[in-house]
């Protein structure tokens, strides 16, 4: 599934446009690496955003294409600092 996808449907992201732009800005890492919007995410890829001096970690644990927004946070999993 593409990052940016992914970030909307797991509701960390509002629009698709917004999580593209993050991609853009150079904010969004998977693995370690900058991603880009199209970036292929899978379960067990680890995403870094950057939002100002705020920093949220989390796993990927599922990618489904629709998710109620009641189940969007079974997606994944914070991660500790």
């Amino acid at each position: 599934m593409r990052l940016d996808k992914f970030l909307k449907t797991a509701r960390i992201i509002k629009r698709r446009s917004l999580a593209k732009e993050a991609c853009e800005r150079g904010v969004v890492f998977v693995n370690g690496r900058v991603a880009k919007a199209g970036t292929q995410v899978r379960p067990g890829d680890r995403v870094t955003i950057r939002f100002g001096t705020r920093e949220m970690r989390f796993e990927i644990l599922e990618t489904r294409d629709n998710v109620p927004a009641k189940e969007a946070g079974t997606l994944y999993r914070h991660l500790d600092k």
